[in-house]
């Protein structure tokens, strides 16, 4: 898949050099500009054709995202769908992994052995502050 940049933005901060939030596309303008005439090795522009197929678009591997705020939400996942967990404080965080390693639903942005590893035993949490 290309990553659609925009011209400039390896020159400038403000651009997003070195700044993921602002690497966003706009569409070049200019007389002589080589990517808005696209010309052989510069980079490539929005167009037709770029898309992923419909069945693909708007999936996390394969499967439908759904985003997960409390336990309710997680009692209500289907077979092909993936959680993400939402902003929620830790002590929720922690129920949902619970609950999500016991229904073996599989969590998108969170590791929940490892979470609750790190956020139940006291004695892991002190050896983490220390090595910090």
């Amino acid at each position: 898949m290309v990553k659609f940049l925009r011209r400039t933005w390896s020159r400038y901060s403000k651009l997003g050099k070195g700044r993921k939030k602002k690497q966003v596309w706009r569409k070049p303008t200019g007389r002589h500009n080589k990517m808005r005439e696209q010309t052989k090795g510069a980079a490539a522009i929005v167009s037709i054709g770029y898309g992923s197929d419909k069945n693909s678009r708007g999936k996390l591997m394969k499967k439908n995202p759904v985003r997960i705020c409390n336990i309710k939400d997680l009692e209500k996942m289907k077979k092909d769908d993936i959680a993400i967990i939402g902003s929620v404080g830790k002590k929720k965080k922690i129920e949902i992994a619970k609950k999500a390693k016991e229904m073996k639903i599989e969590i998108y942005n969170l590791n929940p052995e490892k979470f609750l590893k790190l956020n139940t035993n006291p004695e892991i949490k002190m050896e983490a502050k220390i090595t910090q």
